[in-house]
């Protein structure tokens, strides 16, 4: 059981990286695949489950959105046990011109090699429907 001490600095790193990229250009979002492995990667989307960069990617890019504007509040991150990093996510965004809504997104970052890869990702949006 290994807690890797600079859990929160990685997190924080993870999270500018990986939304720069998704908050880009839509045809730049191709370049979320680096993130993910291509077998042990889990997304759950708006409840949606996917597995695989592959299958992850397809999902990402089939979005129909093409502008996101997006409003981070605040970033939690947690070791795990396994030298890995929990982040968690909590923000505003606002996609075309839709209004803004609330959304969570928790990521499971996992040791492999020098780096780490997406082990789980999951999203959504915050609405309350009365």
């Amino acid at each position: 059981m290994t807690l890797n001490p600079q859990f929160q600095q990685i997190g924080e790193t993870f999270v500018k990286q990986y939304y720069a990229i998704f908050d880009g250009e839509r045809e730049g979002r191709e370049k979320l695949v680096i993130f993910y492995h291509a077998e042990l990667s889990l997304m759950s989307f708006e409840g949606v489950q996917v597995q695989g960069a592959a299958q992850i990617l397809e999902k990402i890019k089939n979005l129909s959105f093409t502008k996101i504007v997006r409003a981070i509040t605040t970033v939690d991150c947690q070791p795990t046990f396994d030298g890995g990093v929990l982040v968690n996510i909590l923000g505003q965004l606002k996609m075309d011109e839709d209004p803004v809504h609330g959304f969570s997104q928790t990521f499971v970052l996992k040791p492999m090699n020098d780096s780490f890869y997406i082990q789980h990702d999951s999203f959504r949006l915050v609405i309350h429907n009365n």
